[in-house]
């Protein structure tokens, strides 16, 4: 791919592997300092794990995206495949999954190994033509006929995908996009598994599916709606927030967005509580498969909110979020951990160009995750300096926040050797130490501190059976010290199924030995 033809990708919205040899190669950071290489395997697991569509604070979008594609050259394809589904399936993404699996097409031929990818990748209608828009933008198609000649595979599998979803999902996602559900049945050309599925697809052909009751038409409709007064339009739009609650089909991610409108129609109590009941229900939890820092953006939301329900709300939250820790494992309560976030200023980069959640409130997020599950630890944030915070074990949203608000204090190095340090000057023996980083570590007083020193010191004379564990949050290729398999690990990602990688290496296993159990 040319440099100009991976610069389009900005525009996109949205086997065993020897991890003993994944970074043996010396680098530098984005610091200057010291550090390691990971393998093309490793390297490309972490980048596509926390990518997102916003900037990072060392790396532009463009040059993300841009060294994906180059991995996705560089290993097994069907380890891309397989990392397709993993993210899409264990770490919900969205976005990243159709990159790799359109890449994956460019570099592979002569089996099914793309086109059943595209059909484990694609989830949602919408996904269809969102895989198809990266499609012609990856291929720098332009013209009328952006997406002739479109790979085989690729076809094969967005034609199969059609059969996943009925007319309420097409009609919910047939937007005016500039590849439409209508081009790409003429693309891929379908085949209907009976009358009733070839009616529908005519119907989409003919731009007559139905307009699906969503709570975006509803709201749509009465917004467009006069009015005598404002009371009399807060009347129409509380009636119609409670009518949506009643109807069970507002989602729970709308839920989620929409606590705030819900709060400012005064809904009445019996409706408030249906709304935190479903939040805070695990069934409805778990099948929404939303990322931990969704909570803390919806906790947020509705804080300083002024209702009688707002109290109520945000102690669902709490229980919702809950959910994502309950089946944490890898240690027994008897472990001795220390949880360690970084809020230096490098991890100040947004998750998305609009969303108010930085990378740092994610590594909180899942530290107090880690802490909810966990009696014997000790949790703090770094920066220059390392801080040990006591915090109740109960709590994990308001945890987030209580450390969100004493971030500036211990300021914005990198020196992440200075929790390892604070443990030898203790002579404090635990067994794991996690921490929640972007890895990019170093010295700022310029006295040849280090993590990997410290590791080593803090190994030979206070814990010889410690274990350090790296979570990864930005991807950026490279480690401060060597992950060597036997006390050093490496997981990465933003969900809550990072802890699922956990216990496998405590079973003998690894992120990428993880990936490996995809079947295809």
């Amino acid at each position: 791919m040319r440099s100009t033809d991976r610069a389009t990708i900005i525009q996109f919205t949205a086997m065993k592997f020897n991890t003993l040899k994944s970074n043996t190669a010396a680098t530098t950071n984005h610091e200057g300092a010291k550090a390691y290489r990971m393998s093309p395997e490793m390297e490309l697991y972490t980048a596509v794990v926390t990518a997102s569509l916003s900037n990072k604070f060392y790396e532009k979008q463009t040059k993300t995206l841009q060294r994906i594609v180059e991995l996705v050259g560089k290993v097994d394809p069907r380890f891309v495949a397989k990392l397709a589904i993993y993210t899409r399936e264990k770490m919900y993404l969205r976005s990243i999954p159709m990159v790799l699996t359109v890449e994956l097409a460019k570099v592979h031929r002569g089996d099914s190994l793309v086109k059943d990818t595209v059909k484990r990748v694609i989830q949602r209608a919408d996904e269809i033509t969102e895989m198809l828009a990266y499609y012609q933008l990856s291929n720098a198609r332009e013209g009328e006929k952006k997406l002739n000649k479109l790979s085989k595979q690729v076809q094969k599998g967005i034609a199969a995908s059609f059969n996943k979803f009925d007319e309420y999902q097409f009609a919910k996602y047939n937007r005016a996009t500039d590849v439409t559900l209508k081009d790409a049945l003429f693309l891929t050309h379908p085949k209907a598994n009976s009358d009733e599925q070839q009616a529908l697809f005519n119907k989409i052909v003919n731009n007559t599916l139905e307009v699906p009751y969503t709570w975006e038409v509803e709201l749509s409709r009465l917004g467009q709606a006069s009015y005598e007064s404002e009371a009399a339009k807060k009347a129409a739009f509380t009636a119609k927030w409670e009518e949506l609650i009643d109807s069970g089909k507002l989602g729970y991610m709308a839920l989620m967005r929409n606590m705030r409108n819900i709060l400012q129609a005064e809904v009445s109590s019996l409706h408030a509580r249906k709304v935190a009941t479903r939040l805070a229900d695990p069934h409805q939890v778990r099948n929404s498969k939303q990322l931990p820092f969704r909570f803390l953006a919806a906790y947020r939301e509705i804080r300083q909110v002024n209702s009688m329900h707002t109290s109520y709300f945000l102690s669902s939250l709490e229980k919702a979020v809950k959910v994502s820790a309950e089946n944490i494992k890898g240690f027994d309560l008897d472990t001795r951990l220390v949880l360690a976030a970084d809020v230096s200023g490098s991890m100040y980069s947004p998750v998305s160009a609009k969303s108010k959640i930085r990378c740092y409130d994610i590594g909180l997020t899942l530290s107090m995750l880690m802490r909810y599950r966990s009696e014997n630890v000790i949790t703090g944030i770094f920066g220059d300096r390392w801080k040990t915070v006591n915090l109740p074990q109960d709590s994990i949203l308001s945890n987030t926040e209580k450390l969100n608000k004493i971030e500036g204090s211990v300021g914005y190095a990198t020196n992440g050797h200075a929790v390892i340090d604070y443990l030898i000057s203790k002579s404090q023996v635990v067994d794991k130490v996690m921490i929640f980083t972007d890895l990019q570590m170093w010295d700022n007083h310029h006295v040849g501190a280090s993590l990997k020193n410290s590791w080593q010191a803090y190994k030979t004379y206070t814990a010889p059976n410690a274990k350090l564990y790296l979570f990864d949050l930005q991807g950026y290729g490279n480690t401060p010290l060597r992950i060597n398999g036997n006390d050093v690990f490496l997981i990465a990602g933003w969900s809550d199924k990072i802890f699922d990688v956990l216990a496998a290496i405590e079973s003998g296993s690894n992120a990428l030995n993880e990936i490996d159990k995809i079947e295809i």
